[in-house]
């Protein structure tokens, strides 16, 4: 299941947003040739990624806003840059530009702290942008509870397109993030559940000054829960599969 687009148009140019998805693929791409060498990799991790015993014993607090540009492959970047895509403009036209890239690093570095704090003594590397970008879907749910996002439903050879509201999609996002991290033993490798988690609440909290400047639980009230504009409509047609008979 992945959100391909929602139907909230934003009245200003991304440029922020823009920004930090080609910042992302550029350092991506800078250490891109490591991944033949598993040994230059890890080390150029070691230097770079989040881990939490290194800050434990060695204060290396810098690794939780460089660890935020880091990715471990090609489909943890794409699904890292789409929801960013999908979430992000939305966000920074109600911001704007500086605030909305303040936001965003906040919620990285809080995402970090969190995941630290579940596994203080861990050796496992941890990178991506998925806490600051959980950070930009919690402000958004908050924001835009009734948004509609179109989601892509891949089962075996069945490939959909359906519009769900945008509370449905993050909140089940959410849970599956809290159910991942009281699941996952300490220690282990994987996905940083917690840090997806905590990056997620934490952008729902900072986004509350937003929401309350706009008129609180009367903006939810004015909007239905919608966002304050027109939504693009778009055309949805079904595709179909000619059935081929069998030769006797």
């Amino acid at each position: 299941m992945f959100p391909i687009r929602d139907h909230n148009p934003s009245g200003r140019t991304p440029y922020v947003t823009y920004a930090l998805i080609v910042a992302n693929i550029g350092v991506f791409l800078s250490y891109w040739s490591l991944f033949s060498d598993p040994y230059s990799l890890n080390l150029f991790y070691v230097n770079w990624a989040m881990i939490p015993a290194k800050i434990v014993y060695d204060s290396a607090y810098e690794t939780l806003f460089t660890s935020m540009f880091l990715h471990g492959g090609w489909m943890h970047l794409a699904g890292n840059m789409l929801f960013l895509w999908v979430f992000g403009d939305n966000l920074e036209d109600e911001m704007g530009h500086l605030p909305y890239l303040a936001f965003y690093l906040s919620c990285g570095i809080g995402a970090g702290l969190v995941q630290l704090a579940s596994e203080p003594y861990s050796l496992v590397p941890t990178v991506g942008a998925s806490g600051a970008i959980a950070g930009v879907m919690g402000g958004y749910l908050l924001l835009y509870p009734k948004a509609k996002v179109d989601i892509l439903i891949i089962l075996i050879f069945i490939f959909r397109v359906v519009p769900i509201p945008a509370w449905l999609m993050l909140g089940v996002w959410f849970v599956f993030q809290l159910f991942g991290g009281l699941s996952m033993q300490t220690g282990g490798g994987g996905v940083a559940y917690w840090a997806h988690a905590g990056g997620f609440v934490i952008g729902a909290v900072l986004t509350i000054p937003l929401l309350l400047r706009r008129g609180g639980i009367q903006f939810w009230k004015r909007t239905h829960g919608h966002p304050p504009h027109d939504e693009t409509r778009y055309a949805y047609a079904r595709s179909h599969i000619p059935n081929v008979k069998r030769k006797r």
